[in-house]
């Protein structure tokens, strides 16, 4: 039985059963460096173990990235040992360690230093050249962050591609849009979803767009770690104050980075630089990982008590590097799970990896 079901089964409404997200199979990247250029989403699309794809946060005019303060690690959490480290704006995967080890990884990186409409270009090109291939369509979750009529200019220019793509190329796109509120690494900017008042700002707007399905483009929001519960009720609040016959939202992204993180070197030095100059940063894969499963099991299950929240549905994001971790994530509440940190330990492979194994498990493989 999953450990998220609050309501009987009398209670579950039509919302419950109108939860729409279907990829299929419900696995793909969060929104990460390993996500950054066209040849990075071209691999993961292509890649048959992935139901969807994800695009590195994007702003309406990219992310000045500097090598000296935006750098990430990996390290496993027994020994606090780092390694992997880059400062590469959109670094390649780092192999070396084995799908057992249970790696993290911190990172002090902005945004992609591509911008929103350059992803756009980069979809439109990558669809058009797969659609006269023959390979089959799937959805595309594009991450954008910034100002709350930023990101509505974001939602039009994507209905915009779609409507093309649809109409004018018969390409069956099916694009959404992640509204980051979450980044935990940029100085001076708070995460806006730890505060109603910021996520309203963000949310109410989207009434007049009318996304979650009405409109063309499904939205969701990509919350932090919450720790306490005041916060999870902030966001709950938010979500009903927006709402008009319906959530505007259709999916949770649950979790980004924890921030306020640090790993130090075997000098006992901060690991990593960063924009304030202490290589305090976003702490990511199994080290965060049961906090995202508490987040996904609460976030869930206060949806399920909101007759007007139930359609929403929550990609689980935090640490899954095996089947087993895919497993547990479904366990609680998620009706898909992005890799972050193991994909950039080991590249697309891991959906194969992760795939396989729990759909053995479940034909009582093993």
């Amino acid at each position: 039985m999953a450990v998220y079901v609050s309501n009987p089964p009398s209670r579950v409404t039509e919302a419950s059963k109108a939860r729409c997200l279907g990829f299929d199979p419900p696995l793909l990247n969060s929104a990460n460096p390993w996500a950054t250029t066209k040849e990075d989403l071209k691999a993961l699309y292509n890649c048959p173990h992935t139901g969807a794809i994800t695009t590195r946060t994007a702003l309406a005019n990219g992310f000045e990235h500097d090598n000296a303060t935006h750098q990430y690690c990996f390290f496993e959490p027994k020994s606090h040992t780092p390694r992997g480290h880059s400062t590469e704006g959109h670094p390649p995967p780092h192999r070396g360690t084995t799908p057992s080890d249970p790696t993290s990884s911190l990172n002090t990186l902005g945004y992609s230093p591509f911008s929103v409409h350059e992803y756009l270009k980069i979809i439109k090109d990558l669809l058009l050249g797969l659609h006269l291939e023959g390979c089959p369509i799937k959805p595309i979750i594009i991450s954008v962050a910034g100002s709350p009529a930023e990101v509505l200019d974001h939602y039009r220019s994507m209905s915009h591609l779609q409507l093309d793509l649809n109409e004018n190329n018969n390409i069956p796109a099916r694009l959404l849009m992640e509204i980051n509120l979450s980044c935990p690494n940029i100085a001076g900017k708070p995460p806006p979803a730890y505060s109603r008042d910021e996520l309203s700002k963000y949310l109410i707007p989207l009434i007049d767009a009318d996304p979650g399905g009405w409109g063309s483009i499904e939205v969701g929001i990509k919350t932090p770690p919450y720790t306490y519960q005041t916060q999870f009720d902030v966001l709950i609040s938010a979500l009903l104050e927006s709402s008009k016959g319906r959530c505007p939202i259709s999916f949770i992204t649950a979790t980004n980075t924890l921030g306020y993180s640090i790993v130090l070197s075997t000098s006992l030095t901060p690991a990593l630089n960063s924009s304030t100059g202490t290589g305090i940063g976003g702490l990511a894969g199994s080290a965060l990982h049961p906090l995202a499963l508490g987040n996904v099991a609460t976030i869930r299950r206060m949806l399920d008590t909101h007759e007007l929240l139930q359609h929403i549905e929550i990609i689980g994001v935090g640490g899954v590097s095996d089947a087993a971790g895919y497993e547990r994530m479904r366990a609680v509440g998620a009706a898909a799970i992005g890799v972050g940190t193991a994909l950039g330990v080991e590249g697309v492979a891991v959906f194969e990896m992760i795939r396989e194994k729990a759909e053995g498990k479940a034909d009582g493989k093993t």
